[in-house]
């Protein structure tokens, strides 16, 4: 639980990080908002990298966290996408989900 906690944090940073400045820095010079961006990334990888760590410690294998890893970063941006960015959830995205889900189904079958 531990590992999913830290990368479900890790990804709401990153995503901000990646994302913020499409509605919140739109008009700021790019070098600045590369610079925020980064500083942003770097509690990312403060909480992504313990979780990996943990979660590897735990027995889940370096597939089954990064397949994790990208679950949580569509249900993060998605989360994003419309209460930060204000864009509409189509059910083409709730269909592409449902797909990856399954993916992530796949790898945890019999562990």
């Amino acid at each position: 639980m531990q590992t999913l906690v830290l990368l479900t944090l890790s990804n709401i940073f990153m995503t901000t990080a990646w994302y913020w400045h499409l509605k919140g820095g739109a008009n700021k010079p790019l070098m600045l908002v590369i610079m925020i961006s980064w500083a942003i990334a770097f509690v990312e990888y403060c909480l992504a990298v313990p979780a990996n760590r943990i979660g590897y410690q735990a027995g889940w294998s370096a597939g089954q966290l990064k397949v994790a890893q990208e679950a949580i970063a569509l249900v993060v941006f998605g989360v994003f996408m419309v209460l930060v960015l204000g864009e509409p959830l189509h059910w083409r995205h709730l269909a592409a989900f449902v797909c990856i889900m399954a993916g992530v189904a796949f790898l945890f079958v019999g562990k």
